[in-house]
């Protein structure tokens, strides 16, 4: 009556790991491949990274800056 034991639960843990990592795998590869990805707060983006310009445009518009901050990062950006 061997391998009944204690491996048992531990041999069953370990299997559905290896799945788990398999499918976590097929899922990154497949949102890889259309392109797209998603930031850090859920909103879907393409592949392409955003400008300096167009993340500056979205701090301003979620109002993380104030008017004059965006003005004054606007100019620093335009200017280099």
């Amino acid at each position: 009556m061997m391998g009944f034991g204690f491996g048992f639960p531990f041999m069953f843990l370990f299997w559905i790991l290896i799945i788990g990592l398999v499918v976590w795998a097929i899922v990154q590869l497949a949102s890889r491949s259309n392109g797209s990805t998603t930031n850090h707060q859920g909103v879907g983006r393409t592949s392409t990274q955003d400008t300096a310009l167009e993340v500056l445009k979205q701090r301003y518009a979620r109002g993380e800056i104030t008017k004059s901050e965006f003005d004054e990062m606007r100019r620093d950006l335009i200017a280099s």
